[in-house]
């Protein structure tokens, strides 16, 4: 029996090796031309290139494709996309865009405290904010069903259905690079956020 226990542990970390190697992050040889460009650039505008961003560039045209649609003209400013991209990346369970996001979300203006609690999918400093926190959690959680009392929430605080429209490209956007991470698990390479568990023991 122990013989079997210790192969069967030996199998799983095969496995585990397996893939890990499967999900590497690609460096600028390892992609094509149109992609080294974007890196370049990438790299002169930030200082690096995020591990997300060079895992799109696995694919021939999604680094590209994909930095078109999250960054297109939004109604949102930058700080409310920030409370929707923290408030979803938690719902969605990603660390990465987590970790990624509390770094944006602090040069934005956004205290500690504050982006812990845009986090949980509030803001109680902020009613208008709190209105866009809890609406996106509920679109997330609903799968895109809410109720016409959460609807009320959201336009009563000042937003109109361009902002809906908004919203909804913004967390599909978001959810894309959470969904990446989440199967891929690559190396996160920003600061890592705080677990909420943690803070809230």
């Amino acid at each position: 029996m122990p013989h079997i226990f210790a192969s069967s542990i030996n199998y799983k970390q095969q496995i585990k090796f397996i893939i890990m190697q499967r999900f590497n992050v690609p460096t600028r040889e390892d992609v094509n031309e149109n992609n080294q460009k974007t890196f370049d650039a990438l790299k002169g505008k930030l200082g690096f290139v995020p591990n997300l961003y060079a895992y799109y560039a696995k694919h021939d045209n999604a680094l590209n494709d994909f930095l078109a649609f999250s960054s297109r003209r939004s109604t949102l400013s930058n700080k409310e996309q920030e409370v929707v991209n923290l408030a979803v990346s938690q719902y969605n369970g990603c660390t990465y865009c987590q970790s990624a996001h509390t770094a944006i979300a602090g040069m934005n203006g956004f205290t500690s405290d504050q982006i812990l609690e845009l986090r949980k999918g509030e803001a109680s400093f902020d009613d208008k904010l709190d209105a866009l926190a809890k609406f996106s959690v509920a679109i997330v959680a609903g799968k895109g069903h809410v109720s016409n009392e959460d609807k009320e929430a959201f336009f009563s605080a000042g937003y109109t259905e361009s902002d809906l429209v908004d919203l909804v490209l913004t967390i599909g956007a978001k959810t894309i690079s959470n969904f990446i991470h989440n199967i891929a698990d690559f190396a996160i390479d920003f600061p890592l956020a705080p677990s909420l568990e943690l803070q809230d023991a």
